[in-house]
This record gives structure tokens, sequence and C-alpha cells, in this order.
């Protein structure tokens, strides 16, 4: 089975306007313990994320710059405009980046992994094909995958894998999982055949590593490399 976003992610939503102010963000990410917001439109649709690093920008900028009334040459302040601007903003449109990094919840859980490292986030707006806020997915969610019961991953590799999509005869193979980690073991037909169930079996979702003690009646790789 494959898990989507829309499977672990949070339907209940907090989030804020662009006319949001400072405060009651910090407000809503402290009462609610969450590190961002989206920030929407009055349509819902998402135009950006405030962040707790956006919002320590306006510290951060004043401790190093203006403590004891200091003011940098503008060479510092021309190295950091968004920061600046950030430091400087009372209001959710003022402090958000944008655009927001966005994903569907027919998305994969692995999509989303991906996503949020690749932007370094922790938490994704879920939205609609219309851009409107449906959810959020964090990168907790996506850890919960990992909490499957052992007894399911193994009626899944068992019922998904190796009963429905080889299509060869797997009659000969067992399945046994323990903390999330599958031991295949017993026999097939071909060697390709096993690295195929070995493969599809890394795929399913909460499982954590494959150990591979199949055999083989064939090596059917010695054809191929002919």
């Amino acid at each position: 089975m494959r898990m989507t976003v829309a499977d672990v992610m949070t339907g209940e939503v907090v989030s804020v306007t662009e006319e949001t102010p400072f405060k009651d963000i910090a407000q809503a990410l402290i009462e609610h313990g969450i590190s961002a917001v989206p920030v929407v439109d009055g349509d819902r649709h998402v135009v950006g994320v405030v962040s707790e690093a956006d919002l320590l920008r306006k510290e951060e900028f004043r401790e190093e710059f203006y403590r004891e009334g200091y003011r940098p040459p503008l060479r510092a302040r021309l190295r950091h405009p968004k920061g600046r601007q950030k430091a400087e903003g009372d209001t959710a449109a003022e402090l958000m980046t944008r655009p927001a990094v966005t994903i569907t919840g027919e998305a994969s859980a692995v999509s989303a992994a991906r996503l949020m490292d690749a932007h370094d986030v922790k938490r994704l707006a879920v939205v609609d094909h219309n851009g409107r806020l449906t959810g959020v997915v964090s990168r907790r969610d996506l850890v919960k995958v990992f909490l499957r019961p052992d007894e399911e991953i193994a009626t899944e590799v068992r019922d998904e894998i190796l009963d429905q999509a080889l299509w060869v005869d797997t009659a000969g193979v067992h399945v046994e999982v323990h903390q999330g980690v599958v031991t295949l073991t017993g026999w097939m037909d071909r060697r390709t055949e096993a690295a195929i169930a070995v493969r599809m079996t890394g795929r399913v979702n909460g499982v954590v590593g494959v150990v591979d003690k199949l055999t083989w009646k064939q090596d059917d790789t010695r054809w191929e490399a002919q």
C-alpha cells in the first residue's frame, strides 16, 4: 500500500492571514507547539509561511547590529536585505517566506520527506489542485509511518507483494517481521525474481530494512550477462 500525504497529514490547521500581527503569530506558534504557520488569503490559497526563524530575525538583527545604539555600515545592511526587512516586519505579509513549499494530499509520503529535505523545512502546507490549504504534514507525521505493527507489514508483504505483484510462484517464500525489519527466507525459481521480491518489500511503508535469505533454483543473471 502506497502511503500518501493525506494518510498522515494533520487536517486541522492553524493558519494566519497576511494582516495577522507579529505577536499573534508568535502566540499561535507557542500555544499549538508548532514551528511554522501557513499564510492564506481570503480564499484559503497559501501565499507564504511564517516560521519561528522568521520571527527571530527581529531579535537577531537587533542584537547583531543595533545593540547600544550601533548602526551597521551600509555595506553590512546591503548584505542582509531580507533579514533587515523581516526584522522590521510587523505583520505576516512582511514576515513570511514566499512562495510557500507545498504538496498535494495525493503525493507519496516519501515525496514529502524528500521535499522537506531539499528545502530544509520541518513542515509542508498541503493544498488541493487549486492551491487551497487542506492540511499540514510535518516530519513527525512522516515518522509515524514507521510505527506500523509488524503483523500489518507482514500481511502486506505476503498479500500485495508476493501473492499479487510478482506474478510468479512464491509459495516457497516465508515472511517474518520484527521491529520493522523484514526477513525473507525460502526459495524462488529465479535469482532475478528473488531480487525483485526483496526490492519491492523494501518499498512497503513502515519497513525499516530487509534481510534477504532467499535461495533460487536458477541463476538467470548468467544468461543476461551472455
